[in-house]
Protein backbone atom coordinates (compact mmCIF):
# COMPACT_ATOMS: atom_id res chain seq x y z
CA UNK A 1 0.00 0.00 0.00
CA UNK A 2 1.78 3.15 -1.20
CA UNK A 3 1.30 7.01 0.05
CA UNK A 4 0.75 9.63 -1.72
CA UNK A 5 3.04 12.23 0.00
CA UNK A 6 6.35 11.59 -1.46
CA UNK A 7 8.16 10.66 1.46
CA UNK A 8 4.52 9.67 3.28
CA UNK A 9 5.66 11.39 6.65
CA UNK A 10 2.38 13.12 6.64
CA UNK A 11 0.76 9.08 7.12
CA UNK A 12 3.57 7.94 9.23
CA UNK A 13 3.24 11.05 11.78
CA UNK A 14 -0.40 9.92 11.69
CA UNK A 15 -0.04 6.99 12.70
CA UNK A 16 2.51 7.45 15.71
CA UNK A 17 -0.04 9.26 17.06
CA UNK A 18 -2.59 7.31 16.69
CA UNK A 19 -0.63 4.04 18.13
CA UNK A 20 0.95 6.44 21.12
CA UNK A 21 -3.22 7.72 22.13
CA UNK A 22 -4.04 3.35 22.21
CA UNK A 23 -0.61 2.14 24.05
CA UNK A 24 -0.17 5.41 25.87
CA UNK A 25 -3.54 6.87 26.72
CA UNK A 26 -5.54 3.25 26.24
CA UNK A 27 -7.53 5.18 23.96
CA UNK A 28 -9.83 3.00 21.50
CA UNK A 29 -8.92 3.42 17.95
CA UNK A 30 -11.90 4.09 16.44
CA UNK A 31 -12.29 7.09 18.49
CA UNK A 32 -8.98 8.31 17.35
CA UNK A 33 -8.94 7.58 13.66
CA UNK A 34 -11.39 10.66 13.10
CA UNK A 35 -8.36 12.77 12.89
CA UNK A 36 -7.33 10.90 9.43
CA UNK A 37 -9.89 12.90 8.06
CA UNK A 38 -7.31 15.96 7.16
CA UNK A 39 -5.35 13.71 5.31
CA UNK A 40 -5.74 12.04 1.40
CA UNK A 41 -8.01 8.51 1.21
CA UNK A 42 -4.65 6.91 -0.23
CA UNK A 43 -2.57 8.32 2.96
CA UNK A 44 -5.41 7.84 5.98
CA UNK A 45 -5.82 4.11 4.32
CA UNK A 46 -1.68 3.40 4.69
CA UNK A 47 -1.98 5.19 8.33
CA UNK A 48 -4.78 2.97 9.38
CA UNK A 49 -2.93 -0.31 8.03
CA UNK A 50 -0.04 0.53 9.91
CA UNK A 51 -1.44 1.07 12.97
CA UNK A 52 -3.67 -1.93 12.66
CA UNK A 53 -0.84 -4.26 11.46
CA UNK A 54 1.25 -3.04 14.62
CA UNK A 55 -1.71 -3.80 16.84
CA UNK A 56 -2.38 -7.15 15.52
CA UNK A 57 1.14 -8.03 15.63
CA UNK A 58 1.89 -5.83 18.85
CA UNK A 59 3.79 -8.82 20.81
CA UNK A 60 5.86 -10.40 18.20
CA UNK A 61 7.03 -6.93 17.18
CA UNK A 62 7.42 -5.87 20.74
CA UNK A 63 9.40 -9.61 21.22
CA UNK A 64 11.74 -8.95 17.79
CA UNK A 65 12.75 -5.72 19.34
CA UNK A 66 13.61 -6.94 22.33
CA UNK A 67 15.84 -9.36 20.79
CA UNK A 68 17.74 -6.24 19.29
CA UNK A 69 17.01 -4.14 22.06
CA UNK A 70 17.41 -6.28 25.19
CA UNK A 71 17.28 -3.44 28.16
CA UNK A 72 14.00 -1.58 27.97
CA UNK A 73 14.42 2.04 27.01
CA UNK A 74 13.25 4.49 29.63
CA UNK A 75 9.96 6.06 28.63
CA UNK A 76 10.23 9.60 30.04
CA UNK A 77 13.26 10.24 28.30
CA UNK A 78 12.49 8.91 24.94
CA UNK A 79 9.29 9.68 23.87
CA UNK A 80 7.52 8.12 20.88
CA UNK A 81 11.02 6.33 20.19
CA UNK A 82 9.36 2.96 21.16
CA UNK A 83 6.44 3.59 19.27
CA UNK A 84 8.62 4.68 15.75
CA UNK A 85 10.77 1.35 16.30
CA UNK A 86 7.29 -0.94 16.22
CA UNK A 87 6.11 1.30 13.10
CA UNK A 88 9.28 0.95 11.39
CA UNK A 89 9.40 -2.82 12.41
CA UNK A 90 5.83 -3.10 11.49
CA UNK A 91 6.45 -1.80 7.71
CA UNK A 92 9.47 -4.00 7.52
CA UNK A 93 8.52 -7.60 8.85
CA UNK A 94 4.21 -7.07 8.40
CA UNK A 95 3.36 -4.89 5.47
CA UNK A 96 7.04 -5.70 3.43
CA UNK A 97 7.60 -1.70 2.83
CA UNK A 98 11.16 -1.13 1.46
CA UNK A 99 13.89 -1.02 3.66
CA UNK A 100 15.29 2.42 2.74
CA UNK A 101 11.97 4.03 2.68
CA UNK A 102 10.80 2.79 6.49
CA UNK A 103 13.86 3.57 7.72
CA UNK A 104 14.39 7.01 6.20
CA UNK A 105 10.75 7.54 7.62
CA UNK A 106 11.65 6.53 11.13
CA UNK A 107 14.46 8.59 11.31
CA UNK A 108 12.26 11.75 10.38
CA UNK A 109 9.88 10.90 12.60
CA UNK A 110 12.63 10.95 15.49
CA UNK A 111 13.76 13.94 14.25
CA UNK A 112 10.26 15.30 14.39
CA UNK A 113 10.56 15.27 18.27
CA UNK A 114 12.52 16.66 20.87
CA UNK A 115 13.22 13.80 23.19
CA UNK A 116 13.24 10.86 20.82
CA UNK A 117 15.91 12.96 18.06
CA UNK A 118 18.63 11.72 20.76
CA UNK A 119 17.98 8.30 20.02
CA UNK A 120 17.74 8.84 16.62
CA UNK A 121 20.75 6.33 16.08
CA UNK A 122 19.60 3.85 17.54
CA UNK A 123 16.62 3.73 15.57
CA UNK A 124 18.20 4.03 12.28
CA UNK A 125 20.57 0.50 14.03
CA UNK A 126 17.93 -1.73 15.02
CA UNK A 127 15.63 -1.25 12.03
CA UNK A 128 18.65 -1.99 9.56
CA UNK A 129 19.22 -5.02 11.62
CA UNK A 130 15.65 -5.61 11.64
CA UNK A 131 15.59 -5.40 7.71
CA UNK A 132 18.57 -7.93 7.46
CA UNK A 133 17.96 -10.21 10.39
CA UNK A 134 14.43 -9.04 11.84
CA UNK A 135 12.16 -12.32 9.56
CA UNK A 136 14.82 -15.16 11.22
CA UNK A 137 14.09 -13.63 14.50
CA UNK A 138 10.17 -13.38 14.74
CA UNK A 139 10.33 -16.59 12.88
CA UNK A 140 11.38 -18.40 15.75
CA UNK A 141 8.65 -16.60 18.31
CA UNK A 142 5.45 -17.90 19.84
CA UNK A 143 3.26 -15.44 17.37
CA UNK A 144 0.20 -16.37 18.64
CA UNK A 145 0.96 -16.63 22.31
CA UNK A 146 2.93 -13.29 22.17
CA UNK A 147 -0.14 -11.58 20.64
CA UNK A 148 -1.98 -12.51 23.08
CA UNK A 149 -2.22 -10.42 26.70
CA UNK A 150 -1.43 -12.99 29.84
CA UNK A 151 -4.49 -11.75 31.42
CA UNK A 152 -6.52 -13.27 28.18
CA UNK A 153 -4.49 -15.92 26.92
CA UNK A 154 -5.20 -17.77 30.76
CA UNK A 155 -8.84 -16.64 31.14
CA UNK A 156 -9.35 -18.43 27.83
CA UNK A 157 -6.96 -21.45 28.65
CA UNK A 158 -9.17 -22.45 31.60
CA UNK A 159 -12.02 -21.40 29.70
CA UNK A 160 -11.45 -22.85 26.37
CA UNK A 161 -8.40 -24.88 26.59
CA UNK A 162 -5.17 -24.66 25.45
CA UNK A 163 -6.34 -25.84 21.96
CA UNK A 164 -9.13 -23.49 21.24
CA UNK A 165 -7.28 -20.43 22.94
CA UNK A 166 -4.34 -21.00 20.15
CA UNK A 167 -6.44 -21.25 17.49
CA UNK A 168 -8.70 -18.28 18.42
CA UNK A 169 -5.28 -16.36 19.01
CA UNK A 170 -4.48 -17.87 15.21
CA UNK A 171 -7.43 -15.92 14.14
CA UNK A 172 -6.82 -12.49 15.65
CA UNK A 173 -4.38 -11.31 13.48
CA UNK A 174 -6.08 -11.77 10.52
CA UNK A 175 -8.29 -8.81 9.46
CA UNK A 176 -12.00 -9.39 9.75
CA UNK A 177 -13.76 -10.26 6.38
CA UNK A 178 -16.58 -7.73 5.20
CA UNK A 179 -20.18 -9.43 5.94
CA UNK A 180 -23.35 -8.45 4.72
CA UNK A 181 -27.06 -9.00 5.29
CA UNK A 182 -29.32 -9.08 1.75
CA UNK A 183 -32.78 -7.38 2.82
CA UNK A 184 -34.38 -10.13 1.12
CA UNK A 185 -33.13 -13.16 -1.61
CA UNK A 186 -34.33 -11.01 -3.96
CA UNK A 187 -31.68 -8.08 -3.50
CA UNK A 188 -28.93 -7.07 -5.69
CA UNK A 189 -25.35 -6.98 -3.69
CA UNK A 190 -21.40 -6.60 -4.71
CA UNK A 191 -19.39 -9.33 -5.98
CA UNK A 192 -19.66 -11.52 -2.92
CA UNK A 193 -20.05 -15.14 -1.91
CA UNK A 194 -23.17 -16.86 0.23
CA UNK A 195 -22.16 -17.76 3.50
CA UNK A 196 -25.54 -18.74 5.20
CA UNK A 197 -28.99 -17.55 4.39
CA UNK A 198 -29.25 -13.78 4.00
CA UNK A 199 -25.87 -13.29 4.52
CA UNK A 200 -22.85 -12.71 1.82
CA UNK A 201 -18.99 -12.79 2.49
CA UNK A 202 -17.96 -9.74 0.46
CA UNK A 203 -15.20 -10.85 -2.17
CA UNK A 204 -13.03 -7.52 -1.61
CA UNK A 205 -13.06 -4.41 0.39
CA UNK A 206 -13.31 -0.77 0.18
CA UNK A 207 -15.78 2.12 0.81
CA UNK A 208 -18.54 0.50 1.42
CA UNK A 209 -20.86 3.72 0.74
CA UNK A 210 -19.44 2.94 -3.14
CA UNK A 211 -20.69 -0.72 -3.65
CA UNK A 212 -23.43 -1.72 -5.81
CA UNK A 213 -27.09 -1.36 -3.42
CA UNK A 214 -25.77 -0.05 -0.55
CA UNK A 215 -27.67 3.43 -1.45
CA UNK A 216 -30.33 1.43 -3.03
CA UNK A 217 -30.79 -0.35 0.38
CA UNK A 218 -30.48 -3.88 -0.53
CA UNK A 219 -27.93 -4.89 2.39
CA UNK A 220 -26.26 -3.57 5.10
CA UNK A 221 -22.83 -4.50 6.83
CA UNK A 222 -23.50 -7.20 9.62
CA UNK A 223 -21.13 -9.94 10.29
CA UNK A 224 -22.66 -13.67 10.11
CA UNK A 225 -22.44 -13.86 13.84
CA UNK A 226 -23.53 -10.95 14.88
CA UNK A 227 -27.27 -12.41 12.44
CA UNK A 228 -27.60 -15.05 14.90
CA UNK A 229 -29.41 -14.28 17.93
CA UNK A 230 -32.26 -12.79 15.28
CA UNK A 231 -32.57 -16.69 14.37
CA UNK A 232 -32.46 -17.56 17.47
CA UNK A 233 -36.21 -15.58 18.37
CA UNK A 234 -37.61 -18.23 15.21
CA UNK A 235 -40.72 -17.22 13.20
CA UNK A 236 -41.16 -12.98 14.29
CA UNK A 237 -43.92 -12.05 10.90
CA UNK A 238 -46.85 -9.89 12.50
CA UNK A 239 -45.01 -10.06 16.27
CA UNK A 240 -43.65 -7.32 18.37
CA UNK A 241 -40.13 -7.44 19.05
CA UNK A 242 -38.25 -5.38 21.32
CA UNK A 243 -34.71 -4.39 20.22
CA UNK A 244 -32.88 -2.88 23.48
CA UNK A 245 -29.68 -1.84 23.11
CA UNK A 246 -30.22 -1.76 19.09
CA UNK A 247 -28.34 0.80 17.81
CA UNK A 248 -25.77 0.49 15.21
CA UNK A 249 -29.45 -1.28 14.29
CA UNK A 250 -28.22 -4.52 12.10
CA UNK A 251 -30.60 -6.17 14.54
CA UNK A 252 -33.51 -3.89 13.85
CA UNK A 253 -33.24 -4.35 10.31
CA UNK A 254 -32.97 -7.79 10.56
CA UNK A 255 -36.25 -8.21 12.32
CA UNK A 256 -37.95 -5.34 10.63
CA UNK A 257 -37.37 -7.15 7.19
CA UNK A 258 -38.52 -10.65 8.61
CA UNK A 259 -42.07 -8.98 8.97
CA UNK A 260 -41.54 -8.21 12.90
CA UNK A 261 -43.44 -4.98 14.64
CA UNK A 262 -40.04 -3.49 16.24
CA UNK A 263 -39.62 -1.39 19.07
CA UNK A 264 -36.04 -0.13 18.91
CA UNK A 265 -34.48 0.98 22.40
CA UNK A 266 -31.47 3.03 23.05
CA UNK A 267 -29.76 5.51 25.20
CA UNK A 268 -27.56 7.00 22.91
CA UNK A 269 -29.10 9.69 20.28
CA UNK A 270 -26.05 9.56 18.38
CA UNK A 271 -26.57 6.23 17.42
CA UNK A 272 -29.82 6.19 16.85
CA UNK A 273 -29.63 8.38 14.29
CA UNK A 274 -28.08 6.20 12.53
CA UNK A 275 -30.37 3.33 12.69
CA UNK A 276 -32.85 6.23 11.55
CA UNK A 277 -30.82 6.85 8.38
CA UNK A 278 -30.24 3.16 7.56
CA UNK A 279 -33.95 2.03 8.32
CA UNK A 280 -34.52 5.02 5.74
CA UNK A 281 -32.14 3.60 3.06
CA UNK A 282 -33.42 0.33 3.65
CA UNK A 283 -36.96 1.63 2.98
CA UNK A 284 -37.65 -0.58 6.35
CA UNK A 285 -39.82 0.58 9.41
CA UNK A 286 -39.53 0.27 13.05
CA UNK A 287 -40.39 2.65 16.22
CA UNK A 288 -37.26 3.92 17.60
CA UNK A 289 -37.30 4.72 21.60
CA UNK A 290 -34.21 7.43 23.04
CA UNK A 291 -34.24 5.69 26.62
CA UNK A 292 -31.78 3.71 28.75
CA UNK A 293 -33.18 0.01 28.37
CA UNK A 294 -33.52 0.02 32.36
CA UNK A 295 -36.01 2.35 32.31
CA UNK A 296 -38.28 1.77 29.70
CA UNK A 297 -41.43 -0.12 29.87
CA UNK A 298 -43.33 -2.26 27.69
CA UNK A 299 -44.31 -5.81 26.72
CA UNK A 300 -43.84 -8.06 23.77
CA UNK A 301 -44.50 -11.31 22.26
CA UNK A 302 -40.30 -11.45 22.25
CA UNK A 303 -36.95 -9.48 23.82
CA UNK A 304 -33.57 -9.29 21.94
CA UNK A 305 -30.71 -7.47 23.91
CA UNK A 306 -27.65 -7.17 22.88
CA UNK A 307 -26.04 -6.21 25.96
CA UNK A 308 -22.58 -4.17 26.83
CA UNK A 309 -19.60 -6.20 27.12
CA UNK A 310 -15.83 -5.99 26.75
CA UNK A 311 -16.38 -7.33 23.34
CA UNK A 312 -13.78 -9.50 23.40
CA UNK A 313 -15.35 -11.63 20.35
CA UNK A 314 -14.45 -8.79 18.14
CA UNK A 315 -10.54 -8.26 18.55
CA UNK A 316 -10.09 -8.77 14.43
CA UNK A 317 -12.12 -5.74 14.24
CA UNK A 318 -10.67 -4.11 16.96
CA UNK A 319 -6.93 -5.40 17.43
CA UNK A 320 -6.64 -2.45 20.08
CA UNK A 321 -9.05 -3.85 22.32
CA UNK A 322 -6.60 -6.29 24.23
CA UNK A 323 -4.01 -3.44 24.68
CA UNK A 324 -6.53 -1.05 26.18
CA UNK A 325 -8.43 -3.49 28.40
CA UNK A 326 -7.72 -5.18 31.79
CA UNK A 327 -8.98 -7.67 33.73
CA UNK A 328 -11.56 -5.37 36.01
CA UNK A 329 -12.81 -4.60 32.61
CA UNK A 330 -14.50 -8.02 32.37
CA UNK A 331 -16.51 -7.72 35.73
CA UNK A 332 -17.09 -3.79 35.65
CA UNK A 333 -19.68 -4.17 33.14
CA UNK A 334 -21.31 -7.16 34.12
CA UNK A 335 -23.97 -5.68 36.90
CA UNK A 336 -24.97 -3.53 34.16
CA UNK A 337 -25.75 -6.21 31.85
CA UNK A 338 -27.61 -8.03 34.85
CA UNK A 339 -30.03 -4.92 35.37
CA UNK A 340 -30.78 -4.94 31.68
CA UNK A 341 -31.16 -8.38 31.15
CA UNK A 342 -33.76 -8.07 34.04
CA UNK A 343 -35.86 -5.12 32.53
CA UNK A 344 -35.93 -6.93 29.52
CA UNK A 345 -36.98 -9.74 31.13
CA UNK A 346 -40.35 -7.59 32.53
CA UNK A 347 -40.95 -6.93 29.09
CA UNK A 348 -41.49 -10.85 27.58
CA UNK A 349 -45.83 -11.74 27.87
CA UNK A 350 -46.14 -15.06 29.28
CA UNK A 351 -45.19 -17.98 26.64
CA UNK A 352 -43.01 -15.74 24.72
CA UNK A 353 -38.82 -15.33 24.14
CA UNK A 354 -35.80 -13.45 25.47
CA UNK A 355 -32.72 -13.76 24.00
CA UNK A 356 -29.78 -12.20 25.86
CA UNK A 357 -26.75 -11.70 23.56
CA UNK A 358 -23.15 -10.39 24.12
CA UNK A 359 -19.99 -10.22 21.73
CA UNK A 360 -17.73 -11.63 24.54
CA UNK A 361 -16.06 -14.89 25.17
CA UNK A 362 -15.79 -14.28 29.05
CA UNK A 363 -18.00 -16.23 30.82
CA UNK A 364 -18.65 -13.37 33.12
CA UNK A 365 -20.38 -11.57 30.80
CA UNK A 366 -22.33 -14.31 28.83
CA UNK A 367 -23.03 -17.89 30.80
CA UNK A 368 -22.75 -16.69 34.35
CA UNK A 369 -25.09 -14.17 33.69
CA UNK A 370 -27.61 -16.37 32.42
CA UNK A 371 -27.22 -19.18 35.32
CA UNK A 372 -27.31 -16.40 37.60
CA UNK A 373 -30.60 -14.94 35.88
CA UNK A 374 -32.27 -18.53 35.74
CA UNK A 375 -31.22 -19.16 39.52
CA UNK A 376 -33.34 -15.98 40.40
CA UNK A 377 -35.97 -16.26 37.86
CA UNK A 378 -38.33 -19.71 37.87
CA UNK A 379 -40.80 -18.25 35.40
CA UNK A 380 -37.51 -18.67 32.84
CA UNK A 381 -36.72 -21.89 31.16
CA UNK A 382 -34.08 -22.23 28.61
CA UNK A 383 -34.96 -22.72 25.37
CA UNK A 384 -31.68 -24.54 24.03
CA UNK A 385 -31.23 -24.50 20.50
CA UNK A 386 -30.74 -27.00 17.81
CA UNK A 387 -28.63 -26.98 15.05
CA UNK A 388 -31.06 -26.87 11.89
CA UNK A 389 -31.92 -23.38 13.28
CA UNK A 390 -28.15 -22.10 12.98
CA UNK A 391 -27.59 -23.53 9.35
CA UNK A 392 -26.93 -26.95 10.51
CA UNK A 393 -23.73 -25.16 12.50
CA UNK A 394 -23.67 -27.44 15.64
CA UNK A 395 -20.15 -26.56 16.52
CA UNK A 396 -21.89 -22.95 17.42
CA UNK A 397 -23.73 -24.85 20.26
CA UNK A 398 -22.80 -25.10 23.51
CA UNK A 399 -23.67 -28.11 25.70
CA UNK A 400 -26.33 -26.02 27.70
CA UNK A 401 -28.29 -25.59 24.13
CA UNK A 402 -26.73 -21.61 24.09
CA UNK A 403 -24.76 -19.88 20.78
CA UNK A 404 -21.30 -19.58 21.22
CA UNK A 405 -19.31 -18.95 18.13
CA UNK A 406 -15.19 -18.07 18.51
CA UNK A 407 -13.16 -16.39 16.14
CA UNK A 408 -11.66 -19.93 14.93
CA UNK A 409 -14.96 -20.81 13.50
CA UNK A 410 -15.37 -20.67 9.50
CA UNK A 411 -11.60 -20.59 9.82
CA UNK A 412 -11.54 -21.95 6.23
CA UNK A 413 -13.76 -18.77 4.90
CA UNK A 414 -11.91 -16.57 6.86
CA UNK A 415 -13.15 -16.62 10.46
CA UNK A 416 -16.14 -15.19 12.33
CA UNK A 417 -16.84 -12.48 14.84
CA UNK A 418 -17.28 -14.55 18.54
CA UNK A 419 -20.33 -14.11 20.18
CA UNK A 420 -22.66 -15.72 23.44
CA UNK A 421 -26.40 -15.85 23.35
CA UNK A 422 -29.04 -17.55 25.34
CA UNK A 423 -32.70 -18.26 24.51
CA UNK A 424 -35.12 -18.38 27.62
CA UNK A 425 -38.75 -18.36 27.40
CA UNK A 426 -41.25 -17.13 30.11
CA UNK A 427 -43.40 -19.68 31.05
Amino acid sequence: MGVTDASGLPARAAALSLLSGVLRQKRPLDALLDTLKTLPPRDAAFARALVSGTLRHFGELDATLRHFVPKALPSHKTGPAMEILLLGAAELLILKVPAHASVDAANRLASADNKAVHFKPLINAVLRRIAREGEDVRAKLDAPRLNTPDWLWQRWSMQYGEETTRAIAIAHPSEAPLDITLKDPASSSPESTALFGLTRRMAQSGRVEDMPGFLQGHWWVQDIGATLPVLMLGEVKGKKVIDLCAAPGGKTMQLAARGAEVIAVDNDALRLTRVRENLARTGLAATLIESDARDFKASADSVLIDAPCTATGTIRRHPDLPWIKQPGDVTARAPLAYEILESGAAMVQSGGLLVFAVCSLEREEGEEQIEAFLTAHPKFARAPLSADEIFGQGEWISAEGDLKTLPCHLSAQGGMDGFYAARLRRL
